[in-house]
C-alpha cells in the first residue's frame, strides 16, 4: 500500500464500462458509466459537458476527473457521454450539433439509461454549455437536483428559471468570479426568479475552473449536495 497525492492525473479505482445510448431520433450516443468497486452507487452524477463546437465533450477535465475520483471517493456512479456530433477518445456520437435544441432528445435518452439500470437518486451536473441543457430539460425527468457549472444563461430563458422556482429539488450555480459569461452579481439578478437556488460565488475561479484547487472546490461543492457524508473529499489516498 502507498500513500499518493490525488492530482490531475490520478485516476482512483472504479467498474468503468463503455455505453451507448439511443436516442429517439434514431441516433447512437457514446459514453462510459463509472461506478464504486464492489458496493452499490448511493447516487447518480448524470454529467452533460461545455459547448462542443467550442472544445467540450464528455472528457472535458472536471467531467473526468469526477469519474476518475468520485466513485471510489464519495460512492457516486458517474455517466458521461457526447452530445449529437461530438467526438472524443472514447468515440463521435451520431448526429450532428443541434444548437441545444434537438439535444433534448440526448438528455432522455441519458435518463433513459438511468432509469433502465436502476441508478439511483440522479443528479444532473451540467457545465456551461451544459447547464443549459440541464436548466431547460432537466425537470423532464425524476431528478434529485442539478448543479450548475459557470452557467451562461444564454440558451435558458426566464420561463426556464421560474419553473425551478416550483419543482420542489435542489438547484446549485456554482459561479466563477471571473468568468467569461455571467460574473457572480448578474447572476444574482438573473437567478432571483429561483428564491430557493443555492448560489455559491467562487472567488478567483474563471469559466474553465483550471488547477487542482478549482477542481477540488468543484467536485467537493457536488459531493456536499449529492453524498454530504463523504465530504470533504480527501487530498491523498492509499491504495496500490
Amino acid at each position: 500500500m502507498t500513500t499518493i497525492e490525488i492530482r490531475s492525473t490520478v485516476v482512483l479505482p472504479a467498474v468503468r464500462e463503455d455505453i451507448e445510448l439511443h436516442t429517439s431520433d434514431g441516433l447512437t450516443l457514446v459514453g462510459e458509466l463509472a461506478l464504486p468497486v464492489g458496493r452499490p452507487p448511493v447516487a447518480t452524477l448524470v454529467t452533460l459537458h461545455p459547448l462542443p463546437t467550442a472544445g467540450g465533450f464528455m472528457d472535458s477535465h472536471i467531467l473526468r476527473k469526477a469519474a476518475w475520483r468520485l466513485p471510489e471517493l464519495a460512492d457516486l456512479a458517474v455517466l458521461r457521454f457526447n452530445t449529437r456530433g461530438t467526438s472524443s477518445p472514447r468515440g463521435t456520437s451520431d448526429g450532428a450539433f443541434g444548437e441545444g435544441v434537438e439535444e433534448r432528445l440526448d438528455v432522455d435518452a441519458a435518463m433513459r439509461f438511468v432509469n433502465e439500470r436502476g441508478l439511483p437518486h440522479p443528479w444532473l451536473v451540467g457545465w456551461s454549455f451544459g447547464t443549459e441543457l440541464a436548466l431547460k430539460y432537466g425537470l423532464s425527468h425524476q431528478i434529485d437536483g442539478a448543479i450548475l457549472l459557470s452557467p451562461p444563461l444564454h440558451r435558458a430563458t426566464d420561463a426556464d428559471l421560474t419553473a425551478w422556482a416550483h419543482a420542489g429539488v435542489p438547484l446549485v450555480a456554482l459561479v466563477p468570479e471571473l468568468d467569461d459569461f455571467l460574473r457572480p452579481a448578474e447572476a444574482r439578478e438573473r437567478f432571483v426568479l429561483v428564491p430557493g437556488a443555492d448560489l455559491v460565488a467562487v472567488d478567483g475561479a474563471k469559466h474553465l475552473w483550471v488547477g487542482e484547487t478549482q477542481t477540488r472546490r468543484v467536485l467537493n461543492e457536488i459531493v456536499e449536495r449529492v453524498n454530504p457524508s463523504s465530504a470533504p473529499l480527501p487530498t491523498t489516498y492509499e491504495g496500490d
